[in-house]
């Protein structure tokens, strides 16, 4: 319904938030920026409990500054992706500039301002959808082992209620599936949720809510699909059915090709955004998946070995990779690379395709030959039997150690195959048009080759 945008402030848009940016765009969705990191301005003086506004007013003037240029720095970025947007206190229109709250996720301050302003704007843009129903609405954001727990699910409860009891339809890798739910957990209030504490089991929770469940099969859940809850018996099958109508739906607009990477993502939204990112890459993929990488998964990606070797890699976003997966991999020769970020997968992915070009150029680089015409210096013959020696001028082409040469006037006679370049006493494994060079020609077989006066300034060629 509406998101919150985080922008560093001391690094501007980054290729990252551009990409959040063109999401949020394509599908309309209404935000507003937190600039973070304002702890990191120069002498920031922490005021936590203090509007943002007069915090920044109560601040030392080269603070201030700083503040103002990185600030405007951070607001053009935004213009350029043809966006306009304004410091929330300074925003005369809401629905015509998007609002910027300057944070600091470290120190606490300007998080109450921006939770205040995404209230106001819940209140006045998204009022119908703020109104309570009875009718369940609920999404799935997470999928995560627990210790203690085993795999749970974290829901956004949005409208109705669940209790411990009731019978859930959830989507799976495999196709919707129903389980029950064994407990209803949330967070203890005015905690912070990356310390570990131990959570709160309730009977029963109403909307809205961010609540974790625990049931059995949880693993095969599907992050980013509607939760549905079944209150009678014949229910189930019908929710089943509707489940399985949704994934496909979401899945529909993914296009795939014969041949091409697999690709793998923790939800179905960070799916889709590393599959538009790839698509712009022109990277082409032919298989994809949610959720932990298993064995099968590396079966499925093995088949591009048949094909395309290049192809056979598993590109792994946010999630685990199971020991026996990797051990598939490392016997099959499948190659998965992992990451947090979608840009350094693809780094990975681009330096991989780079490796294996340079070492098909190595295994190749005795087959493949560069034409060339040569003009041998007469006065530059150092040797002239096996191997010959002597000054040549590269009239057309380019010359490297590898290339065979043969002489077309005496009836395309075959001298061997230059085995070293140099220039001025100094190595070179390329010669181009124009450079005089001194080369080596070994034999590769046969008759000694030999360089006679009589063919001495004939010109010579592969």
């Amino acid at each position: 319904d509406m998101a919150i945008l985080v922008i560093d402030i001391m690094h501007g848009l980054e290729q990252q938030t551009i990409e959040s940016l063109n999401l949020l765009k394509k599908r309309k969705t209404p935000f507003i920026i937190a600039l973070n990191k304002i702890d990191r301005l120069y002498e920031w003086k922490i005021m936590n409990k203090t509007p943002v506004e007069e915090a920044l007013k109560k601040q030392k003037k080269i603070t201030r500054d700083e503040f103002e240029d990185r600030s405007k720095q951070a607001i053009l970025q935004i213009a350029e992706q043809g966006l306009n947007a304004k410091l929330f206190y300074e925003n005369p229109d809401f629905k015509t500039y998007i609002s910027v709250v300057p944070v600091s996720g470290i120190s606490g301050d300007g998080m109450a301002d921006m939770l205040a302003l995404a209230c106001k704007l819940s209140e006045k843009m998204l009022y119908q959808q703020l109104i309570y129903k009875n009718c369940l609405e609920a999404m799935v954001m997470e999928v995560k082992a627990i210790h203690g727990l085993g795999t749970t699910v974290d829901i956004i409860l949005k409208n109705g209620q669940i209790k411990e009891g009731d019978t859930v339809i959830l989507s799976g890798i495999e196709g919707a599936f129903s389980t029950t739910v064994r407990a209803v957990l949330t967070p203890h209030p005015m905690k912070e949720m990356r310390v570990k504490n131990n959570y709160i089991q309730h009977k029963v929770v109403k909307a809205t809510q961010g609540i974790k469940i625990c049931a059995r099969d949880m693993e095969k859940c599907l992050a980013g699909m509607p939760v549905y809850v079944s209150r009678y018996p014949d229910e189930s099958e019908i929710l089943i059915a509707d489940a399985n109508k949704a994934l496909k739906e979401e899945l529909k607009s993914i296009k795939l090709s014969s041949e091409g990477v697999y690709v793998q993502a923790s939800t179905l939204g960070s799916l889709e955004a590393l599959l538009s990112f790839l698509k712009d890459s022109k990277i082409k993929y032919s298989g994809v998946s949610i959720g932990p990488v298993h064995k099968k998964d590396i079966m499925k990606a093995s088949v591009m070995l048949q094909h395309d070797k290049e192809f056979a890699c598993l590109l792994a976003f946010d999630v685990k990779v199971e020991r026996e997966a990797q051990e598939m991999a490392d016997s099959l020769g499948v190659r998965i690379f992992t990451a947090d970020i979608i840009y350094h997968l693809f780094d990975q992915f681009i330096g991989y395709k780079a490796e294996l070009l340079n070492r098909r150029k190595a295994e190749n680089k005795n087959n493949a030959v560069f034409p060339c015409r040569l003009r041998i210096l007469p006065t530059c013959i150092f040797n002239s039997r096996d191997p010959i020696v002597m000054g040549v001028t590269v009239i057309n082409g380019v010359l490297k150690t590898g290339t065979p040469i043969c002489v077309p006037a005496k009836e395309f006679v075959f001298l061997g195959i230059v085995t070293s370049l140099e220039i001025n006493n100094k190595q070179i494994d390329t010669a181009t048009t124009g450079q005089d060079v001194c080369i080596k020609i070994e034999n590769a077989g046969g008759e000694a080759p030999s360089c006679t006066v009589g063919i001495s300034t004939r010109t010579m060629c592969l």
